[in-house]
């Protein structure tokens, strides 16, 4: 029978949770005790956008998380290219270029 190390831990994934779900917007807030991270979809010509996830998060798993996410964007610029970002003023509307179009 083969030894579990101690610090590991099962992790269950369910089908629905694997799909993931599309954010094109993350606003941050935060307070003295918590991150919250709240990931919304923003879509052309939609005037409301709707939070599709949100997770709080302790200061100390927030800067955790900020540490992971610089690595993996290190790793995945390493193997693919640095990521371009667009210079455009930030704030709202979003601009989804191009025209609307019409039905």
């Amino acid at each position: 029978m083969e030894e579990q190390n101690e610090n590991q831990i099962n992790i269950e994934l369910s089908e629905e949770m694997a799909e993931g779900v599309y954010a094109n917007l993350a606003i941050i807030t935060h307070s003295s005790s918590e991150f919250v991270l709240d990931f919304i979809r923003v879509m052309p010509g939609v005037p409301k956008a709707k939070v599709k996830s949100r997770i709080v998060l302790t200061p100390e798993h927030a800067k955790r998380l900020l540490s992971a996410l610089q690595d993996n964007v290190e790793k995945f610029e390493d193997a693919n290219g640095r990521i371009k970002i667009q210079n455009e003023p930030t704030g709202f509307p979003m601009n989804f270029g191009g025209t609307m179009g019409q039905a």
